[in-house]
């Protein structure tokens, strides 16, 4: 003699069955939310690890352009390697690092007079997360819509004239007005 209802059998499997997909539909919207999470810490390390290299590069042309008598800028990425202007073998930066946001080792060049590289900057259109509070050497990037936007250039800083010649009266000691 059988006890039980082939329905009941039935009507359970089905609510087994259902709660299975809810089940699946949850674990689906979990690992959906960590994806999302994953993926911006994922941009957040490569724009701190772009910040680091364009810095390794501003510093080495900085440190390109004071080099030697004559004040100049780099033909040529590979001249950071290894100075054509120098006897010995000086480098400025150790490696071409490649761009953290292509991946790519294609970088776009900021170029001043006789065509020489000033900076450097990714080649990237994709928007940065990190919108502020930035170094004040960076304090240009802030509010930039494209990484490409980022531009690490090396400025010469320039002295500044004395007061006898450009006229202005020596200033005081004490607080600014």
């Amino acid at each position: 003699m059988r006890t039980g209802s082939p329905t009941g059998v039935r009507a359970c499997r089905g609510l087994t069955y259902l709660g299975l997909l809810l089940a699946i539909a949850i674990i689906s919207g979990v690992l959906a939310s960590a994806g999302v999470v994953w993926h911006t810490q994922a941009q957040r390390e490569r724009e701190q690890e772009l910040l680091f290299i364009g810095h390794q590069f501003r510093l080495a042309i900085g440190r390109f352009y004071n080099n030697g008598g004559a004040r100049q800028y780099p033909q040529t990425l590979d001249d950071l390697l290894r100075d054509p202007r120098d006897p010995g073998v000086l480098r400025h930066l150790r490696k071409l690092y490649p761009d953290p946001i292509t991946g790519s080792n294609e970088w776009g060049l900021v170029r001043g007079a006789g065509d020489r590289i000033q900076g450097v900057y990714s080649t990237s259109d994709e928007r940065p997360i990190r919108q502020a509070n930035f170094e004040p050497a960076d304090a240009a990037f802030e509010g930039r819509e494209k990484y490409s936007e980022w531009q690490f250039v090396y400025v010469p800083k320039t002295k500044r004239p004395p007061a006898a010649i450009t006229g202005a009266a020596p200033r005081a000691p004490g607080p600014v007005p």
